[in-house]
């Protein structure tokens, strides 16, 4: 390597143009363009000042003794790279430093598509994380967002289960007098339009609760009704009644939507109470006397362990306590001109279900299992039915009625710990002025005004010995307020402060609403006004829907 090539590598190495070079020197850039081409040789100064500059001996400029790229460590220039232009003019770093240029090209671009992944990666965090957060509140919780995700939030069925001497949908009355719904018209239809799912059955209009609940549960399940072998013999009744082949509510107890179990909502107005208590009770508890007397062979019911099939129970006008005008019949029996308990159990059949006539067509009592069957009408037909049936033992709604029955009943049964508790009491007398009496409210079904004086005016002691003091005289023309509000064995509560407020209540516990003014018939729609009446059922379900799953 001469001397002009050696300045002219060290000039590229140190990173310097021919002009820049040419400054520091105080030349001009022909001056350098000469020397790097051999045209000329820089004066001695110039080469010291080169000295100084690159760091090296006059010696190595001059000789070579120490190659300049070596002392300096500049990147070798490519063998065959030309360090020269075709009009002499040398070249700026072009190809020696392209290698140089390169690497970090390439490393940029490494490192800019790592970013881009990690930038890609923080914000599909930041999305979980927000739909961790927004669909939980957007659907009330956690639960209810996995429910939308997979298929959406079950609806409950709800199960409406009618009082003594009532009937459901699938009745012949139904059409001409509906239960439910009563002179305001069918209280299941407008409900369905409002979107709810609602089922009516029929049960024993005058059976015991026992047998109600076994029926129930067969409608309910599409199967057999049995009402139990050990049940049925200590009774003396057939231990099969009929036969169901439809499921009022398909599927009940499956898990469905992401986990979801089917349960229903049962209501029951007046003895309904107690039958969808009781029935609550057995799909939890089961029947250890069941088990015994039919081993492999028991009912689903008496096995236990499905009280979680059922969301709610309300009870509407229900003798948790027993109706006190059960034992009063006998002391004021002349006050609504009935002598014995059979005609006052026939009377009650259809004052409960708000019929001051004998019913006029075939009325079926559902007696099956005691081989009576469907008759017409009439009382007398009705006192000969009941007559039959009373004279085989206490299986019958008129010992569940009365306190004493009620009382061995709320012995044996319970609150269920995984389901609501609701209740309704309705008072349709006012304290009177002269004695200290209930009397009747001038709104009262006139049917009612006798019983609801009765009991009104009655104190003395049951059968089995129970007080019935002066806090039972309030009533609703069958069922005094104070045996309404929750049976007298289980745990209660007034409803919250904010009752639409879901998460606000417990499991296994009553929550009994403010007695509303009206007798037993108010709440099913008998005589009342049909906007209230909607109103109050529309409102109820709402409530039961918003209910903590």
């Amino acid at each position: 390597m001469n001397i002009a090539e050696r300045i002219a590598s060290l000039r590229i190495a140190h990173g310097l143009s021919q002009e820049s070079f040419a400054e520091k020197l105080g030349v001009s850039r022909q001056a350098v363009s000469k020397w790097e081409t051999g045209a000329s040789i820089p004066e001695t100064d110039k080469i010291l000042l080169m000295s100084e500059l690159f760091g090296v001996s006059t010696d190595a400029l001059l000789k070579g003794d120490a190659p300049a790229a070596e002392e300096t460590a500049p990147l070798p220039p490519q063998a065959d790279a030309p360090l020269f232009s075709l009009d002499d003019t040398p070249l700026e770093p072009a190809l020696p430093q392209a290698e140089d240029a390169d690497e970090p090209a390439q490393q940029q671009k490494k490192k800019k598509g790592r970013l881009a992944a990690k930038i890609v990666a923080a914000v599909l965090v930041l999305a979980l994380l927000a739909s961790a957060v927004l669909l939980p509140l957007h659907y009330g919780g956690i639960k209810e967002a996995w429910w939308a995700l997979c298929g959406g939030k079950v609806q409950y069925p709800y199960v409406l289960v009618h009082g003594l001497g009532g009937w459901g949908e699938d009745s012949a009355l139904n059409e001409r007098a509906p239960y439910w719904g009563a002179s305001t018209g069918s209280l299941p239809e407008k409900l369905r339009q409002a979107g709810y799912t609602v089922v009516a059955p029929s049960v024993g209009p005058v059976s015991s609760a026992w047998d109600r609940a076994c029926e129930l549960y067969a409608q309910l399940t599409g199967t057999t009704v049995d009402y139990g072998q050990a049940h049925a013999e200590t009774h003396g009744h057939a231990r099969f009644g009929r036969s169901y082949d439809t499921p009022l509510v398909e599927n009940w107890g499956a898990k469905i939507n992401g986990g979801q179990r089917i349960k229903i909502n049962l209501v029951g107005h007046s003895f309904g109470g107690a039958t969808v208590r009781l029935l609550t009770w057995l799909l939890e508890n089961g029947s250890v006397e069941e088990q015994a007397a039919t081993g492999d062979e028991t009912s689903p019911l008496f096995t236990g362990g499905k009280g979680n099939w059922v969301s709610s129970v309300t009870a509407l006008c229900a003798p948790h306590n027993g109706s006190s005008l059960i034992t009063a019949m006998d002391t004021l029996g002349s006050i609504v001109g009935i002598g014995d308990s059979s005609q006052l159990l026939a009377y009650l059949v259809f004052s409960a279900a708000g019929l001051a006539t004998p019913v006029a067509s075939t009325y079926d009592f559902m007696l099956d299992q005691f081989g009576i069957s469907a008759t017409q009408g009439s009382m007398k037909s009705v006192r000969n039915a009941i007559a039959a049936l009373t004279a085989k033992g206490n299986d019958h709604a008129g010992y569940d009625l009365s306190p004493d029955g009620a009382k061995a009943l709320n012995e044996r049964i319970g609150t269920v710990k995984d389901v609501y508790y609701f209740s309704f009491p309705y008072c349709t007398t006012h304290a009177g002025t002269l004695l200290p009496v209930q009397v009747p409210n001038s709104g009262t079904l006139p049917v009612l005004i006798p019983t609801a004086t009765a009991m009104g005016m009655f104190q003395g002691k049951t059968k089995g010995g129970l007080e019935i003091g002066t806090n039972w005289q309030e009533n609703d023309g069958l069922v005094s307020v104070v045996s309404a509000q929750y049976p007298f064995t289980e745990p209660s509560s007034a409803f919250p402060s904010d009752p639409s407020d879901g998460k606000a209540y417990a499991h296994g516990v009553w929550y009994v609403a403010e007695t509303r003014e009206g007798d037993h018939g108010t709440v099913i729609g008998l005589n009342a006004d049909a906007n209230a009446t909607l109103q109050f059922w529309t409102a109820l379900l709402q409530r039961i829907d918003a209910l903590a799953r």
